[in-house]
């Protein structure tokens, strides 16, 4: 008898170069956001536009960005997951070397905005979608890794940025930057899809007999098939949009609507996959998640400000921030390390630090000493890793693999479309109260609009799931004997 195997994630293996292409990827792309004003704030001052240059630039990439991530899946249709890879890293490169040559706030807006802000928005669901592809048990532990190295990436970055302007100037460093944003390119070729390395296992005997047929029925097979063959049947007709239960097959009610021509809004509602938007569980995460994500970088936003307020000076302002920077490092190193030996969901974590942080920022608005002021920040930055590490494992978990990218690209533009809608709230609050404390109140009313309605959806399911099994052993109770009865009639007979 031949040997027959089975095909698996690597879990590993050149896995490995996928996780340090990702976090390459993410190191110089996110890199330059924080540090925009240090790169660019020279240049835009002497153009006389700082201020609003800044707000109208930085708007735009993550609106080209949207707009690319929600494209992704549509490009990867037609072509491979790692060709629309190279796509956006060609373009974030181009962005890059054009950057050199600007001129005015115009250009800065295509080389910067469209061109870079769309190349990362191509790279990101590539990254994600491949990394899943060959991570599945060790998916967490990898996940954390990576953003251990993207955080060591993101905090030596504007260090690097610094002395390179001192060393060449503006259009020295942005060369410089220009030939390490081609590592992008580097990044998206390490991305070889999943095919080329799986590895071959054999199969276990438990596992050949599952999938040998066999003509036999053991007697004690009876009653556990009368179990089963109600259990279809019950599944099959309390959920209609699987189609309609006729004996062993069944036949999809899309049958018919695939018969008529499809209409301009179908056309768009399959080329985008809108239809993720009928899922009430999807729409509850993308909607949570950009409340939070919001929250979170809006709230580190304004806390400079706030600390310069209420009377610190630049040294203790900058010491607190690197102690929260700190601790967002610490707090992703513990994260891997937990991963290996706790089996938790993603979802859980992302509820867990979102739930934590509200309480660390009602406590945020008592403290005025330095030391306090240093403790509390340092609780905060470490519970930001539980909001941005597991965002991702959070969507693998959910959708099924060929759904992640369109998924995830989805996620990408309402939460991009999102935050430009609300992102002026907060500042416009701001400027009418004069309060910075109100300000805060509402970003944690915010980041309360992603704990409630998921606490609300999972306390909701397990009842609905608790009260489904108990229905099912009350019919169990009373088919099980009447199917028995019957039997052994017709064994007398």
């Amino acid at each position: 008898m031949a040997v027959q195997y089975k095909k698996v994630a690597p879990e590993g293996g050149w896995g490995m170069l996928v996780g340090i292409g990702m976090a390459t990827m993410f190191t110089v792309s996110l890199g330059s956001l924080p540090s925009f004003g240090l790169m660019y704030g020279d240049f835009l001052t002497d153009l006389g536009e700082e201020t609003s240059a800044i707000a109208l630039i930085t708007s735009c990439f993550f609106s080209a960005l949207s707009f690319a991530g929600l494209f992704t899946n549509t490009l990867m249709k037609k072509t491979s997951c790692r060709t629309v890879g190279l796509i956006g890293a060609a373009l974030y490169v181009i962005g890059s070397f054009m950057t050199i040559f600007v001129r005015s706030t115009n250009e800065l807006l295509v080389s910067f905005s469209i061109f870079q802000g769309a190349g990362f928005g191509l790279m990101i669901p590539v990254s994600y979608t491949t990394f899943n592809a060959y991570f599945v048990q060790k998916r967490v532990v990898m996940m954390s890794v990576s953003q251990t190295l993207i955080g060591l990436g993101t905090m030596i970055y504007p260090i690097f940025i610094q002395k390179t302007m001192e060393a060449y100037g503006f259009r020295g460093c942005m060369a410089v930057l220009a030939a390490v944003n081609s590592n992008t390119l580097v990044a998206m070729l390490v991305m070889h899809p999943v095919e080329w390395h799986m590895k071959k296992l054999q199969l276990t005997e438990e596992e050949l007999q599952m999938t040998t047929p066999s003509n036999e029925e053991p007697a004690g097979n009876v009653v556990s098939k009368i179990i089963k063959g109600l259990d279809r049947s019950r599944r099959a007709s309390s959920i209609p949009g699987l189609g309609n239960w006729s004996g062993p097959v069944v036949v999809s009610d899309t049958t018919e609507r695939d018969k008529k021509p499809a209409t301009k809004w179908q056309v768009l509602v399959d080329f985008l996959d809108l239809t993720l938007l009928k899922d009430p569980i999807y729409v509850n995460i993308v909607l949570g998640i950009s409340f939070a994500l919001y929250s979170d970088l809006a709230f580190f936003t304004l806390q400079p400000m706030y600390l310069f307020m209420i009377g610190f000076g630049k040294p203790d302002v900058s010491l607190i921030i690197a102690i929260g920077a700190g601790a967002d490092l610490l707090s992703r190193v513990f994260l891997a390390i937990s991963s290996t030996c706790l089996n938790i969901k993603a979802r859980y974590v992302y509820l867990a630090g979102a739930l934590f942080t509200i309480l660390a920022r009602f406590a945020f608005l008592f403290v005025y000493d330095f030391y306090g002021m240093a403790t509390i920040t340092a609780i905060m930055g470490f519970l930001r890793t539980w909001i941005h590490v597991p965002l991702p494992l959070v969507f693998s978990e959910y959708l099924p693999t060929e759904r992640f990218p369109s998924g995830y690209g989805l996620f990408m533009f309402l939460q991009g479309n999102i935050t430009f809608a609300v992102g002026p709230i907060v500042g416009y609050i701001r400027d009418v109260t004069g309060s910075y404390s109100i300000s805060f109140h509402c970003l944690t009313l915010f980041m309360a609009l992603c704990v409630f309605p998921w606490l609300f959806e999972i306390v909701y399911l397990r009842l609905k799931v608790k009260a489904l099994k108990e229905a099912d052993l009350q019919q169990h109770k009373v088919a099980i004997p009447i199917k028995l009865e019957t039997i052994e009639a017709g064994d007398k007979s």
